[in-house]
Formats: structure tokens, sequence, C-alpha cells
């Protein structure tokens, strides 16, 4: 098969989720001897035309001058012009429908017949908070107009795969992200942060309004815990939001911001050796990182939403609001006690079984040689 993966940020991942799985997924199939091309910024840091097997096209972006979200209009725009007029491509992957949907509609792609196209719809977009009113009225749109014009859809989330089964009686396959299961985690790297094992909370995210730092921060400041162990909050606050929570809680000693850590090996090693692990996330999809908490044996306090039920199931203490934070964290050494050790081996199990990237492939493989003989 000829697949082209589209609308990431190139590999090997130096970004986020669509380019980690990019990167694994497309190696992995041209390991199995699939022609697998990824399209890439010109300006990402690898300017090879291979990666591991994988063809590399780089394609000008104008998102670094432009912005991310309008430049990413036009490069999606550039790739997609680039893959139906000068290559021969079977199968076309979208990593994300947000700023493809102009491209799709330009060259009418739901009337052609060859390359397919599959459509990974992430999480339920037009719900982000960070958008104003205005723009989430336009990924709304989006949203119609990706199911609308793809051939195929993709959930990687059951909870998504229900939404566009309920919603627009569309069925989508679900496909989920992996996770590798690691053992080579190291205590000294805690000292980069002046923290200890199994002394401190831990937050990993993008601070967005959605993924609800906010009740979380809030929670923890009004517990028994505040002041005992340290808040840990890891992603760059440089966002509107971030710029908000610095200013409102950047000097408080018990709440740190201490950015973005890009090195696999030490962000393994702080999500594991954590007292236990907030995650936010609330707009749908199987985020990556929940999945990289799990693999990493963290203790999981997770948004009460049915996104993150579909991936943890029992395995986590779920929260709604920051008072339930309030509540979990004074007791949460008893809670702790009852559940650590068994939510924890039991998240590991999902991961090996549910979320290897091996498996991954093999359902990719799948489900592209299942599209390739499905009528048009």
């Amino acid at each position: 098969m000829k697949i082209a993966f589209i609308s990431t940020r190139g590999i090997p991942n130096n970004y986020g989720g669509f380019e980690q799985f990019a990167e694994y997924i497309s190696v992995g199939l041209a390991e199995r001897g699939h022609e697998v091309t990824v399209y890439s910024p010109h300006y990402h840091p690898y300017k090879e035309d291979e990666y591991k097997g994988v063809r590399i096209k780089h394609i000008y972006s104008p998102e670094q001058w432009m912005g991310g979200s309008l430049g990413s209009f036009f490069y999606d725009y550039s790739c997609l012009k680039d893959a139906l007029k000068n290559e021969d491509f079977d199968i076309i992957y979208e990593a994300g429908y947000t700023s493809i949907i102009p491209a799709y509609i330009r060259f009418n792609v739901k009337n052609i017949q060859r390359p397919l196209f599959t459509t990974n719809m992430d999480g339920l977009e037009y719900k982000r908070t960070k958008f104003n009113p205005l723009v989430r009225r336009f990924v709304f749109w989006e949203e119609r107009m990706a199911v609308k014009h793809s051939h195929f859809l993709i959930a990687d989330n059951m909870g998504i795969h229900d939404y566009y089964k309920e919603k627009y009686g569309r069925e989508s396959k679900f496909l989920a992200y992996g996770a590798n299961i690691y053992d080579d985690y190291d205590a000294l790297i805690l000292k980069e942060w002046n923290l200890s094992v199994n002394d401190y909370y831990l937050l990993v995210a993008r601070i967005e309004p959605e993924n609800n730092l906010g009740m979380a921060i809030k929670g923890y400041k009004e517990s028994k815990e505040y002041g005992k162990r340290p808040l840990i909050i890891v992603g760059k606050t440089n966002t509107p939001y971030g710029k908000q929570l610095i200013k409102k809680y950047g000097n408080d000693p018990n709440i740190r911001f201490i950015g973005g850590i890009y090195d696999f090996k030490k962000l393994n090693s702080v999500r594991h050796f954590s007292f236990a692990y907030f995650h936010g996330h609330s707009v749908g999809g199987t985020n990556p990182s929940l999945l990289e908490a799990m693999a990493s044996d963290c203790f999981i306090l997770a948004h009460d939403n049915i996104f993150n039920k579909a991936v943890l199931g029992e395995n986590a203490i779920y929260y709604p609001s920051s008072t339930d934070v309030i509540d979990i964290l004074n007791n949460i050494d008893v809670l702790a006690a009852q559940k650590k050790e068994q939510f924890t081996q039991n998240n590991i199990e999902v991961i090996r079984k549910e979320y290897s990237w091996k498996k991954l492939i093999d359902e990719h493989e799948k489900y592209f040689t299942w599209m390739l003989k499905q009528k048009r």
C-alpha cells in the first residue's frame, strides 16, 4: 500500500500526540513493506528525506511567521495539493480536521475515487474553551464538513465513536494511540527540580481551560495536602490561560510551574515517582499523555467524563469539581493505601493489551487493507 500521513508537524516527533502517533505507525508500516510518506513542515529540524524507511516530504509552512492556527490552513492546503497533484497514494490519513476542511472542499475530496481519505476526528474540538464563540461555531461547521467529505472516519476513543454515530449516523473506526512501558526510571533526575520520590502531585498538560488545571489547583490549595506535598505542573505557560494561572499562582511555593519537559526519560521518571497524577482533559479523545501516565505507573486522579472513563475504567479516582478534589486529597493517604497498587497494576495491563504500538500497527494495517476493499 502507498500511504500518506498529512496535517502533522512531521517526524521524528518533537511536538505532540499526533506526531508521536505518525512516527510509530509510519515506521511500523514501512517495516512491513508498505510505501509510507509523512508530510513535514520545512522548519522541522530533521532535514533528511527518509526516516527509518519512511519517506519525508518537506513542505513550506508559513506557521512560524503567520502563527500556528492560521498558518496551518495554508500548510495543510499545500500538503494536500502536493499529495493529489504529484503523488499516487492509495490512502491519505488526515490527522485532525480543523485546518484541512477548506482544502477538502476546494479539491472536492468526497468525490475522489483514489486516494481514499480517512480522517482522525480527534476530540470535540468545538468545545475547546480556548476558542472564542465565533471560532467555536466555525469549528463546529468544520466538524460537519469533515463528516460530509471524508470517505472514512477514525475515532481514537469509544466516547468519540458513539458521539459521531449518535449525532451524524456515521460509523467510525476505533483506533487509539499507543504507549510504551518503560523500566529505566531514574530517581536522580528528580534533583533537577528539587523533588523527592513519592512526595509530590503532578499534572502534565497543555495549559488550556478545557484541561481543567484551575479545578485541580483550587482543590489542592483548599485541601489539607496544600503545603504538605507540592503540586508540580508540566507544560508551556505561554498560552493566555497559562499567563493567567502564572499571575494568580506563580509566586506560590507549593504550586510550581516548571515548563515543558521534552526528554522522554526525564518526563517518564517525573511521572513514575509522583505520589498522584492529575489528568484534567475533558473535551474528548484518547489523550497520549494519559496513556503515558498509565504506562508510567501513575496513581491517577482524573476529571470525570466519558472519554477518560473509556480509557481508565475503574482504575482511577474521578473528580467532577474542585470540591471533589478537596475531598479526595483530604483522604488521599487512605485512598492510596487502598487503591494505588491495584490501579497502577491494572493500568499497566491495559496498556500492554490494548495500547501497545505493535497492536496498533497491526490494527492500522488491517484497517487500511479493509478500506481498499470497499466499493466507492
